[in-house]
């Protein structure tokens, strides 16, 4: 019911721009279909992915690897995937919703999302050309712990 909603504002929204400037509105739309065009190719690798991985693997597979049962060692396995992958966030999140749906446990889920938006392991060489080495990986500690903090209480919001 909240998608509809959503859905039927973004068209009035779309409607009210149109009414105001035509030209904008259209300039903005185009741009929208550009940047949608640059996203797709991400978007549809890891959907296949995603895809692919839960065809292969079996709700209890899942649940035993990223399960509540799995424990510290789900958490910790989830937050180092996500600290190594890079993966944008408007993907990841449909991806954590397709694991939850089939048997991952929320801290387990909340451990990956949050370590793959914090943590740079991929980009850490960037950052050190531009923040220094001590800085960079500073950080990259600091964000990969936190990680962890915010998924344990994420699993503590859930189990109340």
């Amino acid at each position: 019911m909240d998608a509809y909603l959503l859905y039927g504002l973004a068209v009035v929204g779309l409607v009210l721009s149109l009414v105001k400037d035509k030209t904008k509105t259209t300039t903005a739309l185009k741009k929208a279909w550009k940047a949608f065009e640059g996203i797709l190719p991400q978007f549809l690798t890891v959907l296949v992915l995603v895809a692919v991985a839960l065809a292969i693997l079996d709700t209890a597979t899942i649940s035993r690897f990223l399960g509540t049962k799995a424990g510290i060692w789900g958490i910790l396995g989830a937050s180092i995937i996500g600290a190594i992958t890079l993966i944008p966030g408007f993907v990841a999140f449909p991806a954590a919703a397709a694991l939850l749906a089939q048997g991952a446990g929320a801290t387990q889920i909340a451990a990956f999302v949050s370590s793959l938006m914090m943590v740079g392991v991929v980009t850490l060489p960037m950052e050190i050309k531009y923040f220094g080495q001590r800085v960079a990986i500073l950080r990259n500690v600091l964000a990969f712990m936190f990680s962890i903090v915010a998924a344990l209480f994420v699993g503590w919001m859930v189990s109340l």
